[in-house]
């Protein structure tokens, strides 16, 4: 009989035996590099500062927008050139898996991921591809009549993916008893 704490990992899966659960690992492992890192809460706080000035400090809002355009760039290239976990390729997985992974969530047994998991792979495309359409339609809306209706429309939809963002962290976090947005700070989570 094997040992239910042993966890074997897959493409960032870590798929373990169904009472692994209960088994209470210390050991951490670095999963989020700093850049990552940086990524992560320089978008958060860009975008929040985007969204609270508009048009009161349209400004500072579109000199945001460059700098949210500017990580998203940055964050492009190091899915092909950073570390494992930050790469594309392993987290970024098709609908059938994003499927299966939310029923699993909703069956309360879902396999735990190193890296981001299959709904956290899809929104983090998701948030990126809303930020790419609303940096582009802000910067188009400054010359072309009409586009900023376009714009708020593209902003406020991608604003509505953070709550669900948010969501499924929670879910995540309790669901394997892990503080994922700690591990969003210094980088470990648990082995």
């Amino acid at each position: 009989m094997t040992n239910p704490s042993i966890a074997v990992a897959h493409r960032g899966a870590v798929a373990t035996h169904p009472a692994a659960h209960l088994v209470d690992s210390t050991e951490r492992v670095r999963v989020w590099d700093p850049f990552v890192r940086f990524f992560h809460w320089s978008l958060a706080i860009a975008v929040l500062i985007a969204f609270l000035t508009g048009d009161a400090l349209e400004g500072l809002h579109v000199f945001v927008g460059y700098v949210v355009m500017g990580l998203i760039a940055a964050r492009l290239v190091w899915g092909v050139i950073g570390p494992r976990h930050a790469r594309w390729w392993d987290f970024v997985r098709g609908p059938t898996a994003i499927k299966a992974y939310l029923g699993d969530v909703r069956r309360g047994h879902p396999a735990r991921y190193l890296g981001h998991n299959p709904a956290g792979g899809a929104m983090a495309v998701a948030l990126i591809a809303g930020l790419i359409l609303t940096t582009l339609t802000g910067l188009a809306a400054q010359s072309v009549h009409g586009l900023k209706g376009v714009h708020e429309l593209i902003a406020y939809a991608t604003l509505c993916l953070v709550p669900l963002h948010l969501l499924g962290v929670a879910v995540a976090s309790f669901q394997h008893k892990e503080n994922l947005v700690r591990g969003m700070i210094d980088g470990y989570k648990r082995a």
